[in-house]
């Protein structure tokens, strides 16, 4: 008894100095998406700051792929040492309920922080003549099957926010799924669809010249970036009604708590800076640093509420 009690305490000593000396090199960000995309964007416009105040500098590792389960893996079997962690976005918790995988997002990670919240808009074709998300329920009601929506594919943030929208006031409306929100958002320019469904850093500058008609953001609170813009919550008295397309940090399991707790407490402070925040918010993103408990509810939660919308919907994976 005596000499596990010693093992335990002589372990857990190694772990606080491991901790204390971190970082002692280059931390790594793995980015499960290519370069220019909402998450490498988002990364990159914490990564200076943290940097500094992590006293090392920090590497982004772009492994797109396979709708990011390819660097996704990559980060759940890098060794957990605090120099290595995943840098995300909401599909984290889309992707295991649609595909089979190799590692399970809530066995192989430990939950760092939310970093910004991002909301989905519902933007309409100004000659489609829809002014508003009561207009657009009113319209898909006269014609079911009539109106179609623009997503960026197939499973995606975007896909569920139209999903959801139809479970919660029972209209019918097309879903159209493109490859990317390019094409989505060129089609919905020209008049070939009357809605599009996609992150609002994608649009935003579209509605500012009046080229789309923005009608709700899709999550629970309206965005400090552009808050004239309703949410779908209070536009259609829907209270339950939230797709948060968040970025957040993940280490792998097993990473020291202190050094999760050291990277939480930095990127908490880093996002609030004013000149980080302004690039955030001109992103469209709403900064949150939260903390690991929380970021771990928000998975959790994620994963019942999306799994009974994709059973509900009937969505399958292409």
């Amino acid at each position: 008894m005596k000499k596990t009690m010693v093992l335990v305490l002589g372990l857990c000593a190694a772990i606080a100095a491991s901790a204390q000396d971190w970082p002692a090199k280059p931390v790594r960000f793995i980015v499960p998406y290519p370069p220019g995309g909402g998450t490498d964007v988002i990364a990159r416009l914490v990564q200076n700051r943290l940097s500094e105040a992590l006293g090392q500098p920090i590497l982004i590792e772009n492994r797109g792929g396979a709708g990011g389960a390819l660097g996704t893996e990559a980060a759940a079997k890098s060794a957990p040492d605090g120099y290595t962690f995943l840098f995300t976005l909401s599909s984290h918790t889309i992707n295991p309920l649609l595909y089979k995988l190799s590692f399970d997002i809530e066995r192989d990670f430990t939950p760092v922080s939310l970093v910004v919240s991002v909301p989905q808009l519902i933007a309409a074709y100004p000659g489609a003549h829809i002014e508003s998300m009561a207009d657009l329920v009113a319209m898909a009601k006269a014609d079911p099957g009539g109106l179609h929506f623009a997503s960026v594919g197939n499973g995606t943030p975007s896909h569920i926010a139209g999903e959801l929208l139809m479970l919660r006031t029972g209209i019918d409306i097309v879903h159209v799924p493109y490859k990317g929100g390019g094409p989505a958002v060129t089609d919905t320019l020209g008049g070939q669809v009357p809605l599009l469904i996609v992150t609002m850093p994608a649009a935003m500058s579209l509605v500012r010249a009046g080229k789309l008609r923005a009608l709700a953001v899709t999550t629970i609170r309206r965005n400090p970036g552009a808050p004239e813009i309703p949410t779908v919550a209070e536009a259609l008295k829907i209270p339950d009604y939230e797709v948060d397309s968040w970025y957040a940090m993940f280490a792998p399991a097993k990473t020291p708590p202190a050094i999760v707790a050291r990277m939480q407490k930095e990127i908490a402070r880093v996002i609030q800076l004013p000149d980080v925040k302004h690039k955030l918010l001109e992103q469209g993103g709403d900064p949150v640093g939260s903390t690991p408990e929380e970021l771990d509810r928000v998975v959790k939660g994620e994963l019942r509420k999306w799994a009974e919308v994709i059973r509900d919907a009937k969505i399958v994976a292409n």
